[in-house]
């Protein structure tokens, strides 16, 4: 929050805090800080019953490796190097088919922290020690193009992808590459729901493109960490080549999962956004429920701007429409987006220069547009950029310029692989959610719990039959801005983005016949 705001007051409690944890590391001795007793890492070397103590330790090392660089806190440096030499030497005399088994714990992105740490260092001990993070019968089939994922803790396993993306950032190592690569083609393409979530009870349930199998195998559907860490990993792919349709992925998972999980009036956040027909959010409360997906969405939610703009050595990425003002410093230029996106499928970009310069700008056309259109200073330019591909204008800017681009949205449905009739209703890049109405529905289910509790409290969602092969030919436009209905139905619905849909009961998936 103090790299996306500059608040002095958020970095001096960053501040306090690593001051009174490092107090807490050195009465420990020997580099080792966790709530937990060090007893749970001898349960875990004795391969006996206990939960996932590198899980939390990693969190409080990347935190301190992120104080370290985005606070320039160098006693937060200090304190992670000093956890780094306790795993090191912890994992250091444990030969490795015993390593192996102690992976079978949770154990969060013990490798990607230490791989950062050996980047900013220079100290490639720290590297190895990374290494010895490498669950390799995980790793093996990704590197193979294999998909073996069936009956595995999602959250488990992103977090070790996304080492191993950095390994391969650190390295060169293509087969770390591969591993990241594959996986993330793998989840994004045949496990992931019209939302961008995935999972199903924190697990992959099924064989992959088995998604209508899937969502009706529990309720607790899209555990919110994961799509905190495939944005995570996303990002890191995206760097590696520029391509958008990383950022196809980017944006649908931000605006139908990670927007669609937080209550902004409280800042309460979500567990799991169940995808279940007759499901409703539930969402943590002050003081009696905090969650992991609590924690990682404290962290997302202060980082908004941090993927809106890219840049390379030609000029500059535009991958997302937010409201924003850039400052590239470097370049002399500032950039402002002004827009009411998603409202208004339109953006426009102004530009500031301290003097002309010529720079490439490449705005990403989304695969959900039919077509784009572009005005630079208030005339058209002509484009053959497809959806799914860059826009680019390379030109001498000066301060003034303005580019506007059009992105007509329209209604369209996607179809679970395995059940062409499960269908959710889209419009640009938005899930739509149908209101199934608040009937029953009390605060306590509301708040605190998980999930919501669809055992003890059933709903129906209605059917619907397609007038024709377009949604336009059963859904209509509604009052409101984004919203819809269906007509012609047995029971007809209004539908809404998911993401402003709070408490009532939902569907975002219905049978379509």
């Amino acid at each position: 929050m103090y790299s996306s705001t500059g608040d002095k007051e958020i970095k001096a409690r960053g501040d306090a805090i690593v001051a009174d944890l490092a107090k807490c590391q050195e009465k420990l001795a020997g580099g080792y800080l966790s709530a937990f007793p060090l007893e749970y890492f001898d349960r875990v070397k004795a391969r006996k019953q206990v939960w996932a103590p590198f899980y939390t330790y990693h969190k409080i090392m990347a935190g301190m490796f992120d104080m370290s660089q985005l606070c320039d806190n160098r006693q937060a440096l200090d304190v992670a190097r000093g956890m780094a030499d306790w795993a090191d030497k912890w994992t250091a005399d444990i030969p490795e088919p015993h390593m192996q088994q102690i992976l079978g714990t949770e154990y969060g992105g013990m490798n990607e922290v230490l791989y950062n740490l050996a980047a900013v260092t220079g100290e490639d001990r720290y590297a190895r020690a990374g290494d010895r993070f490498t669950k390799k019968w995980f790793f093996n089939p990704l590197a193979a193009r294999r998909d073996e994922l069936r009956g595995l803790h999602v959250n488990t396993h992103i977090p070790q992808v996304i080492g191993a993306a950095r390994r391969y950032e650190i390295s060169g190592d293509e087969r770390f590459h591969d591993v990241a690569d594959y996986f993330w083609y793998e989840v994004t393409s045949a496990r992931a729901y019209a939302t961008g979530g995935t999972s199903n009870s924190e697990r992959w349930l099924t064989s992959p493109r088995r998604l209508g199998a899937e969502l009706k195998r529990a309720t607790t559907t899209a555990e919110c960490c994961c799509a905190y860490n495939m944005l995570k990993l996303t990002r890191h792919l995206y760097t590696w080549t520029g391509d958008p349709r990383y950022f196809d992925y980017y944006e649908r998972a931000l605006y139908n999962h990670r927007l669609a999980a937080i209550d902004q009036s409280t800042g309460h956040t979500i567990y799991y956004l169940s995808l279940t027909p007759g499901a409703w959010k539930t969402f943590n409360t002050e003081d009696d429920s905090f969650w992991c997906c609590t924690g990682t969405g404290v962290e997302e939610f202060s980082k908004l701007n941090n993927s809106i703009y890219f840049r390379d050595a030609e000029g500059l990425y535009v991958n997302l429409f937010i409201p924003s003002e850039l400052d590239w410093k470097e370049k002399g230029v500032r950039v402002r987006q002004e827009n009411s996106f998603p409202d208004a499928a339109s953006t426009a970009l102004t530009i500031s220069a301290k003097q002309p310069v010529r720079m490439a700008l490449r705005i990403r056309v989304p695969y959900w547009t039919e077509s784009a259109s572009l005005r630079v200073n208030g005339r058209a330019v002509e484009t053959a950029a497809s959806p799914g591909s860059y826009v680019t204008l390379t030109r001498t800017w000066k301060t003034g310029d303005r580019v506007e681009m059009q992105m007509p949205m329209s209604l369209r449905v996607e179809k679970m692989p395995d059940e062409p009739s499960t269908q959710a209703v889209m419009y640009g890049p938005l899930a739509l959610a149908g209101d199934l109405g608040a009937e029953g529905l009390t605060k306590e289910m509301i708040t605190g719990p998980q999930g919501p509790q669809l055992r003890g409290q059933p709903a129906e969602a209605p059917e619907f039959r397609a007038a024709g092969a377009e949604p336009k030919s059963w859904i209509r436009e509604g009052d409101k801005p984004l919203t819809f209905r269906t007509t012609g139905q047995q029971r007809d619905v209004t539908l809404a983005p998911f993401d402003r849909t709070f408490g009532t009961r939902y569907s975002v998936y219905w049978n379509v016949s």
